[in-house]
């Protein structure tokens, strides 16, 4: 009979070994002392290095399925122990040790109000007034033509300027210069349009809370999808059948929704650049569109004097009236309660639970010289706080910025102070840490010539909301 013979690791050719009689030894020791006799060159591994080399391979085959079976719930607890040992390191720095746990427990509980819309913050008490030194004016020779709309990052530190021209300005918030632009012209052409060139007029823009795209609308019926950081195109979404009108981002995701003169919402995801479905139930062109954590988006409905809450999983829609005019602005105060204005120069502060609102402020920007209210071209909110601001053209286009204290319940508004503004105010925005009121002003409306103010400059105001002294 025959054996095969093979050392740990590399294996050996097969060397025939005779044995007496036709027999094997009575044990492997004696195949390995056979062996070694008869080739002394040979190195056989003793007991104690084939143990250590088993039991690093045991090692390694436990810490790789340890690794493999870790499930995404034991990774959010390391998560989550990490982000509790920071805060702590934080909160030591600012209080003794007594005072630790106890702001550890009031920042986590904040942030996850804050997280699901129910935190509310009271910084109106705590705002100064107005004076010129706390306004900033941003200029940039690409866009000498009206501003039309502003949207800034969720960490406040990047803006976007977009106005009746094709061009699209990066600014830094902080040190309050550009960065960049680019050319909404050298957009490729793939929807099959006419391939002749117009000249863009950028209506609304939203970015995601990631930065990592852009979208844009440019008075088409498309939607282009830019990067932030490097400032190319990514992609166009089509789908619309009239102008585009606003654009938001769902907070933390990449679902993009926008509102068009078709009277249609729809509902975009970014991530596979494709189109999911569309929303039906405005009688006019949808002229204002805001939505925040949850899977819903709220709009405003021009003409037919509706404000609709789209519950998107519940595939559902509610219905608000109380304006008297058309509707043209609404934005979210928090995850249950909104802001609407309208041509009739009313504010309106809204619950998700009630079809009517809770408290109305008429004539807010008062009337003008013919009897008529003072429109409301623009509103912001100050999200989670008591902070609004609207904006208004008065007598002869002059126009004016008033911040407004929301009261408890959000039934009563009063205002705080006003900044006179000389032109158009077609936009809002708060930076994210509340310090900033960002508005794009110019010598027209956004959307059409019905006036012009030529005495006016089309320019961004930064206006530093400043706090009062504490005694």
């Amino acid at each position: 009979m025959s054996s095969s013979f093979f050392l740990k690791g590399k294996p050996k050719p097969n060397k025939k070994r005779k044995f007496p009689n036709d027999k094997k030894p009575s044990s492997t020791k004696q195949i390995v002392e056979k062996s070694a006799k008869e080739d002394d060159n040979e190195e056989i591994p003793s007991d104690d290095e084939e143990d250590i080399e088993h039991s690093e391979s045991a090692q390694n085959f436990q810490f790789s399925d340890e690794e493999d079976n870790e499930t995404p719930q034991d990774k959010r607890l390391k998560l989550a122990k990490k982000y509790l040992e920071e805060i702590e390191k934080e909160e030591r720095s600012r209080a003794d040790d007594k005072d630790v746990r106890r702001g550890i427990t009031k920042r986590l509980a904040n942030e996850y109000l804050d997280s699901v819309g129910k935190l509310r913050r009271t910084v109106a008490d705590e705002l100064a007034g107005f004076d010129d030194s706390c306004v900033t004016v941003l200029k940039h020779k690409l866009q000498k033509v009206p501003i039309t709309c502003v949207c800034l990052s969720a960490d406040g530190n990047f803006m976007f300027s977009g106005s009746k021209s094709q061009f699209v300005v990066k600014w830094n918030v902080q040190d309050l210069k550009p960065v960049g632009f680019f050319d909404c012209l050298k957009v490729p052409n793939t929807t099959g349009e006419s391939s002749k060139k117009h000249r863009p007029q950028i209506w609304a823009m939203a970015l995601s809370t990631d930065f990592k795209f852009l979208a844009v609308a440019d008075m088409s019926k498309s939607i282009h999808i830019w990067c932030p950081k490097d400032l190319i195109h990514l992609h166009t979404l089509t789908g619309h059948r009239d102008t585009v009108t606003a654009l938001v981002f769902r907070k933390d995701s990449h679902q993009l929704f926008s509102a068009s003169n078709d009277r249609s919402v729809k509902i975009w995801s970014v991530d596979e650049m494709a189109y999911i479905e569309s929303l039906f139930g405005h009688q006019s062109p949808v002229t204002g569109i805001d939505a925040s954590i949850r899977e819903r988006a709220i709009t405003s409905g021009g003409r037919d004097c509706t404000i609709r809450i789209w519950k998107i999983t519940e595939e559902s829609q509610l219905i608000y009236n109380g304006h008297k005019g058309s509707i043209e602005n609404v934005k979210l105060i928090n995850e249950e309660h909104f802001l609407s204005s309208g041509d009739d120069g009313s504010l309106c502060i809204w619950s998700g639970m009630k079809k009517k609102p809770l408290c109305v402020k008429e004539l807010a920007h008062g009337k003008a010289e013919n009897g008529d209210a003072n429109w409301i071209s623009s509103i912001a909110t100050m999200f989670n706080t008591d902070v609004i601001a609207s904006a208004s053209v008065v007598g002869s286009c002059d126009g004016v910025i008033k911040l407004w204290k929301l009261g408890d319940h959000y039934r009563t508004i009063t205002l705080l102070f006003d900044v006179p503004v000389k032109g158009f105010v077609n936009s809002l925005a708060f930076t994210s840490n509340g310090e900033k009121l960002i508005a794009a002003v110019g010598q027209e409306h956004r959307l059409g010539r019905w006036w012009r103010m030529k005495e006016a400059a089309n320019r961004i105001l930064v206006i530093s909301l400043n706090k009062k002294a504490v005694e």
